[in-house]
């Protein structure tokens, strides 16, 4: 009977071991199964194990889960903080239904703190790597690993950030490479400056490194991660430098669609999705940096290591400072800014950073375009899908100083510290700081090659001695009406009659305007000499004639002067690329208090008529503020308005302009040879000025100085323009004509030019 009973206590020993063998073999601890240090249980497919481990050069054990195909890389540590020191240790489910790290003495050094007691608990191992405590029945999780992660994010467990709560699923380095427990350094998910973005911060908080911030697509060209990314498709690009010797030749490495979402309850998750027979792992290691690696089949390979550089290092530059590690050294101060501490920024140490040289005025600041930047910290974003909005946005607000434009983003602001700012040099989103209207003087002369030509063509020229020809010849016109003279084989006609200011003489009085006899005209042309000639008009020769410009004619003048064929070909370029207007054959006077006056007789040149002048014969100043918009159109371009017509807009040069402007486009119109993404700001602040000369009401268009004022800058805000006139159909039409490029049968001037 004792036999008996001893044999019986024998099999039923065997039977429950055989039973926790079973289990053992599972992926899942029920209630009574008991896991000793020796023992593992395996995922459904056999890709993660939960065991007890080993850090190297130490004897301390730890409950972990970790690759079955590769054991030594642990991917979460139970136990960090509270070792067992021996292998007597054994993982179990209690009867309050946690699971439990028991010693050698059934003491709990661990335990997963369930807040209720579940009535039939089961944990399973997950082939994602996630241990999850739930009831059996109903499935309902109870508790998670991925909810507790050490320093080891795989593909899909998310790391998150309620904006509402503040609380943050964060990823937690090692203390060393031999003690799993807590480090120094956490990495995750930020969303409190509005915009999600990957930190790693130190134990007090303060950031290591930063991603910035996530664009719907990409930890974007704005960010550490994602300096150009994949087209049409939402992942995170991993840039590998693979030379230090080619230093802007990077690798790209694919690691699956990696979300940001949010959640009704204000979690944001930032998700690493799983993919088909490929493993990738990051991880915040003890030294307080980024790693990814790639499983090959065979051993892991490392993908990226970041900070990768210096500049990489949060704020490395300090505040107002950007990083750009091609330049030695590689800070310096923003735009607009100097550094704070002059001698320590000589040694190297950037940590005070910049200061601004000039106080902000508000109203006149304007903005300064940096462009392939990595966006500042503490953006604050603002959903807007037009660019210019930001702008206008910013420049209402006096505490912006500074924003940015991301398609996917929308509008983003500083108002406060610009700091970690880098300079990527090939890739990244314009920058704009505000400035004060200082800071643009010196940097605009250097800058605006582009229209040097019109605006001193309109402000430095002088026009005295041709205006004073023109005066005296109308004057004397009925005593030298017949006079010619013959000279070298040529003869040229001196009918002042042919000018149109023929009948103004008894109008106005010219007071001590200087006179000029035809003697004298004709001895400083030398008879009138072939050599002195510069061109033929429809008015008669043209000869060398220099005075002050048009600012001169409408304001400086005692008599007021309206040129009414503004044009390239009456703006003449002497040997030293300065340019004279020419050809005052259909110049008016105004005299008194007159501003404007009417004709019956439309002279001029169609494409450069203004709209009321070419349609009802009336002309003030405002006209020629029209002709000098079109002229600087024309430059801009390097076409002429009366010979343009885009057959595929179905537009002239206005049309064209204001179509490409109104379209955020500007530099599409720009001439090809002229355009650069550096000039954009200064190019599409022509075209703007441009436009606002050719208005149609001339109400609507700026005097002559105000224009002037515009392009140095002197004024730095821009109106908007209103849309010009006549910019559907190429040139204005005339009178009976049926072709694109048509002149009128009024008297309309043809110059022909010869070489000086």
């Amino acid at each position: 009977m004792t036999l008996f009973l001893h044999k019986s206590i024998l099999l039923l020993l065997l039977i429950i071991q055989s039973v926790a063998c079973l289990s053992i073999e599972n992926d899942t601890i029920s209630t009574g199964v008991v896991i000793k240090d020796s023992q593992t249980i395996t995922s459904p497919k056999q890709i993660y194990k939960l065991g007890f481990f080993s850090p190297p050069n130490t004897t301390n054990r730890y409950l972990a889960i970790f690759f079955a195909f590769s054991q030594e890389t642990v991917i979460w540590v139970a136990n960090r903080d509270t070792p067992l020191t021996d292998s007597s240790g054994s993982v179990t489910l209690s009867r309050d239904g946690n699971l439990v790290i028991l010693d050698g003495t059934n003491r709990t050094v661990w335990s997963t703190n369930l807040t209720t007691s579940p009535t039939n608990p089961v944990v399973q191992i997950l082939d994602t790597g996630n241990l999850v405590l739930r009831e059996e029945a109903s499935g309902d999780m109870l508790w998670e690993s991925f909810s507790h992660p050490t320093d080891i994010q795989v593909q899909g467990m998310p790391l998150s950030q309620n904006v509402k709560t503040g609380k943050q699923v964060l990823l937690t380095a090692w203390k060393n490479a031999t003690d799993p427990g807590t480090g120094r350094f956490t990495g995750g998910l930020d969303v409190t400056s509005g915009t999600p973005q990957l930190y790693i911060r130190d134990i007090e908080g303060r950031p290591r490194l930063r991603s910035g911030p996530w664009n719907v697509k990409t930890y974007p060209r704005i960010g550490l991660f994602g300096k150009e990314p994949y087209p049409r498709i939402r992942i995170l690009r991993i840039l590998i430098r693979v030379s230090v010797s080619v230093p802007h030749r990077f690798y790209a490495h694919l690691d699956g669609f990696n979300h940001v979402t949010n959640d009704s309850a204000g979690n944001f998750f930032f998700t690493p999705q799983l993919m088909n027979d490929r493993h990738i792992i990051s991880s915040v290691n003890f030294s307080g940096s980024m790693e990814r690696k790639v499983w090959n089949g065979n051993k892991w390979d490392l993908v990226l290591v970041a900070p990768e550089n210096e500049c990489d290092v949060y704020g490395k530059c300090g505040p107002f400072g950007s990083c750009n590690i091609m330049q030695s050294p590689i800070c310096s101060c923003l735009r607009g800014f100097e550094p704070v501490n002059e001698d320590e920024w000589r040694r190297g140490n950037w940590t005070d950073g910049c200061r601004r040289k000039n106080r902000l005025q508000c109203g006149g600041d304007g903005f300064a375009m940096l462009q392939n930047m990595k966006v500042p910290d503490f953006a604050k974003p603002l959903l807007s899908m037009v660019q210019d909005e930001c702008r206008t946005i910013c420049r209402r607000n006096c505490s912006c100083i500074a924003y940015a434009y991301d398609g996917n983003i929308g509008c983003m602001f500083w108002s406060d510290t610009l700091i970690d700012t880098q300079d990527f040099g090939s890739v990244g989103v314009s920058l704009y700081i505000r400035l004060s209207a200082s800071e643009f003087d010196s940097s605009t002369r250097r800058k605006l090659y582009i229209i040097i030509g019109v605006a001193a063509g309109f402000v430095c020229i002088s026009v005295m001695m041709f205006i004073a020809w023109w005066l005296i010849v109308k004057r004397k016109g009925d005593k030298e009406k017949d006079t010619s003279i013959v000279e070298a084989g040529h003869m040229f006609t001196t009918d002042s009659t042919a000018i149109v200011l023929r009948n103004e003489s008894n109008e106005v009085n010219i007071g001590e305007l200087p006179k000029f006899t035809f003697k004298m005209l004709a001895n400083a042309t030398n008879q009138f000499h072939v050599t002195n000639l510069l061109g033929r008009g429809g008015f008669g020769p043209v000869y060398k004639g220099i005075g002050r410009g048009i600012l001169y004619l409408h304001r400086d003048s005692r008599l007021r002067i309206i040129h009414r064929d503004l044009k390239p070909s009456n703006v003449l370029l002497d040997q030293d690329w300065n340019p004279k207007i020419s050809d005052f054959g259909m110049a008016r006077i105004f005299g008194g208090n007159e501003d404007h006056g009417n004709t019956a007789r439309v002279v001029g040149t169609y494409g450069y008529m203004a709209p009321e002048y070419g349609m009802g014969g009336r002309f003030s100043e405002k006209s020629d503020v029209y002709s000098f918009g079109v002229l600087i159109l024309e430059i801009v371009k390097g076409e002429k308005n009366t010979h343009y017509f885009n057959d595929e807009l179905s537009l002239s040069l206005v049309g064209c302009a204001w179509k490409m402007w109104s379209e955020g486009n500007g530099l599409s119109f720009v001439e090809e040879n002229i355009a650069s993404r550096e000039m954009e700001e200064e190019m599409v602040r022509c075209i703007q000025i441009g436009l606002l000369c050719v208005q149609e009401y001339p109400k609507d268009r700026p005097s002559i100085e105000i224009a002037l004022s515009m392009l140095s800058r002197d004024i730095v805000e821009l109106p908007l323009p209103k849309q010009p006139v006549f910019v559907e159909n190429g040139s204005i039409p005339g009178p009976g004509s049926t072709d694109q490029n048509v002149f009128s049968s009024n008297e309309l001037t043809l110059t022909v030019l010869d070489g000086r």
